[in-house]
């Protein structure tokens, strides 16, 4: 299920409808493998059932290593409803910002960026950038989950309508598709002051 959600009938996302199964660590229903999963290289779940419903899990069998930053993944379908992405890593001590953007050839669908000194403030900034412009601000400072120096995880949900972020087991923020081909967003990349640990990409069933 969505942390820090109770459901009184079946696990579902807050405000949303009733899933066939959990989805959130706790429950045993990930496609593909565990949440907790080490990428192969491309970052790419290893093993049978990747990027998909499928068999799993699989059991590593050496230790894992950091991913290079800049970070960027291809994502040959685009994005769809029920596409996950999983990124863990550890904020640098001198953080001043992270970024994580779903692309387009050209453009940027989901930009976002938490800052940790945007003029004395943390604040998370989300936008778009369409035909070299960008669009209109989203920015949040009441919730602001990520430390210096210290580890993370990072959700990303996929729906037919926007983007749905958790950090920490804890539901973060929605973002309203504005690009709305969604076979079109094709690109994930991460930028700037993290480790980066792993970076998996499943389907929800």
């Amino acid at each position: 299920m969505w942390p820090g959600y109770q459901p009184s009938g079946n696990p579902t996302w807050p405000g949303g409808q009733p899933a066939a199964n959990p989805t959130w660590p706790g429950g045993s229903m990930w496609p593909g493998g565990n949440p907790g999963q080490p990428t192969a290289p491309g970052g790419f779940l290893s093993g049978p059932g990747a990027y998909g419903p499928g068999p799993g899990p699989t059991i590593p069998t050496e230790p894992q290593r950091n991913l290079a930053v800049p970070y960027e993944q291809k994502l040959p379908q685009g994005v769809f409803d029920k596409l996950l992405i999983c990124i863990t890593g550890t904020i640098k001590p001198n953080a001043e910002k992270i970024t994580v953007n779903l692309s387009t050839s050209s453009d940027i669908a989901f930009h976002f960026n938490p800052r940790f000194n945007d003029y004395g403030q943390k604040v998370l900034v989300r936008n778009t950038y369409i035909n070299k412009v960008w669009g209109k601000e989203e920015r949040d400072g009441k919730q602001f989950p990520f430390v210096k120096g210290q580890p993370f995880e990072m959700k990303i949900l996929c729906t037919n309508n926007e983007f749905k972020v958790a950090v920490n087991k804890s539901h973060l923020l929605e973002y309203k598709h504005r690009i709305t081909n969604l076979s079109s967003i094709n690109t994930l990349g991460i930028y700037y002051d993290l480790t980066l640990s792993s970076v998996v990409i499943e389907t929800l069933s």
